[in-house]
């Protein structure tokens, strides 16, 4: 029985390894995992590649035990301790393995915590969402250590979402350190951080994972290879594992490699051709702020979206970015004596003509039970979920996206059954189900691989020909498209910087 976890350290046995041999995990009607073997072993370090939908998650949570192998005849799954024992049931391992995944930062924006950055990392003590008990004097010098370790130490008394992305991600990283696992999964770990705080994020884990604990980071861009800590490739296509091995040995190309370069050859072509009247205004901001907590994020100024002119918002985490893309939509409003003018007035209107995708609208259709089909099908009536049932009309409407989007194959799962990439990709789909006069993306691209990227683009320049204004954020400057030429970089608590290119 697993015993008492106390400051850093619980009483079982250090974990030394974790083995799957062809485990298989089927989710309703699908098989998320076919017949994976995979070897886990002390102080290696894995980068787990693979497409949307691959199986990289699924793979994760039944090294965790959060997941068991659907019974086959052949699954086996055994944990190895250093005084010898070998388990098959997950229990005494599960608290020496931490996990970390984008789901979880986007819970706590999805419940507005006001939770400091302190009781952040208690909660990982218990793996719970909220602190269950006050710290001890043992965990408190454990939170100083780790947050010191990931570069945060001032900010133990700082609301955690007040801090930037990368922050918020590094006071993660230090949350499912504070127990000290012996294994560590990293979810899509890197997404959505910019250059800086991916550099911050790789030298936190650089500094802070002891030389005997074991990582997994699960990525689709396949720049990460290069990441000089990893020690291992592997790579995972439709929930097989194709390649596993020392990272010395170059894994075999795959399609997904192929695919890679023709997304960085879209922004060398030609700009769609627009069949907007330019110069018409769409949206004016006249001296407007914006204030959360009582802090400026985004300083006083004037702006114009105007019909044609596409333009691409950037700046480092935590600049206000996001917030920029809640005020457009409509989600916010400027501080007093700012205003906010629209070519449709009523709100109703203006979000019936808005495209959006964003991480808050992905975090908040994580909570719900909606399927694929449910979210592609409010994208009919802008609302979160469904109402009151589709029409025939409205179903047969949604099953064409579903189909254009190549989502159709799992319509019918819900959200939280999702990959990062797979939901990123149906809430694409929700945001074209019908033409619109301005598309808001915010990290659209983010955990989206080669071929789903490029799907995006073609959407995208569909929607510009038909005469669509295009506002997007993204850190990737790859994946901008060639016709997105204004600049709008935004500075925290400052005024933004407006520019051509």
């Amino acid at each position: 029985m697993a015993g008492a976890v106390t400051a850093g350290r619980p009483s079982v046995p250090r974990l030394v390894g974790i083995g799957l041999r062809r485990a298989s995990v089927r989710l309703g009607r699908h098989w998320a995992l076919r017949d994976a073997t995979f070897e886990l072993r002390e102080g290696e370090r894995w980068l787990l590649f693979g497409a949307n939908g691959a199986g990289k998650t699924v793979l994760l949570k039944l090294l965790r035990g959060d997941l068991w192998p659907t019974p086959t005849g052949h699954a086996a799954r055994h944990y190895h301790f250093a005084d010898g024992q070998v388990e098959e049931q997950p229990r005494e391992a599960h608290e020496r393995i931490a996990y970390l995944g984008p789901e979880r930062q986007d819970r706590y924006d999805r419940y507005e915590s006001t939770l400091t950055v302190a009781q952040v990392v208690l909660t990982g003590f218990d793996d719970s969402d909220f602190p269950l008990q006050s710290p001890t004097a043992g965990q408190r010098r454990r939170i100083d250590a780790v947050l010191r370790g990931v570069s945060l130490a001032g900010l133990l008394e700082r609301p955690f979402r007040s801090l930037s992305y990368g922050q918020r991600r590094r006071v993660l990283l230090a949350r499912a350190l504070v127990r000290t696992p012996d294994v560590l999964l990293l979810d899509e770990a890197l997404n959505g951080l910019d250059a800086k705080g991916r550099q911050a994020f790789l030298r936190a884990l650089r500094r802070t994972v002891p030389p005997h604990t074991a990582w997994v980071l699960t990525s689709h861009r396949r720049a990460d290879a290069d990441i000089p800590q990893v020690s291992h490739h592997a790579h995972i296509v439709h929930g097989a594992i194709e390649h596993a091995g020392p990272a010395t040995v170059a894994p075999p190309r795959s399609r997904i490699d192929h695919e890679i370069p023709a997304v960085q050859r879209t922004r060398s072509l030609p700009a769609p051709r627009s069949k907007a009247r330019p110069g018409q205004a769409l949206l004016r901001l006249e001296r407007a702020a914006v204030y959360r907590d009582g802090r400026p994020v985004i300083g006083t100024f004037d702006w114009t979206l105007a019909r044609g002119e596409h333009w691409h918002v950037c700046g480092p985490n935590g600049s206000g970015k996001s917030t920029l893309v809640s005020l457009l939509y409509g989600d916010l409003w400027p501080a007093h004596g700012g205003s906010l003018r629209r070519r449709w007035a009523a709100a109703g209107a203006w979000k019936r003509a808005t495209g959006l995708v964003s991480p808050e609208l992905q975090a908040t259709y994580a909570a719900t039970g909606c399927t694929v089909a449910d979210i592609v099908t409010s994208g009919l009536h802008d609302s979160i979920g469904l109402n009151e049932l589709p029409t025939p009309a409205e179903r047969r409407h949604a099953q064409r996206a579903l189909r254009e989007w190549r989502i159709d194959e799992f319509a019918t799962r819900r959200a939280r059954e999702l990959s990062y990439g797979q939901l990123r990709l149906a809430l694409a789909a929700r945001a074209f189900i019908r033409p619109r006069q301005v598309y808001l993306l915010d990290e659209p691209f983010d955990g989206l691989d080669a071929t789903a990227c490029l799907r995006l683009h073609a959407r995208l320049d569909e929607a510009v020909r038909r005469g669509a204004t295009v506002v997007v954020v993204t850190h990737h400057a790859e994946d901008l498209p060639p016709y997105v030429r204004n600049v709008l970089r935004m500075r925290r608590g400052r005024a933004p910087v407006i520019a051509c290119r």
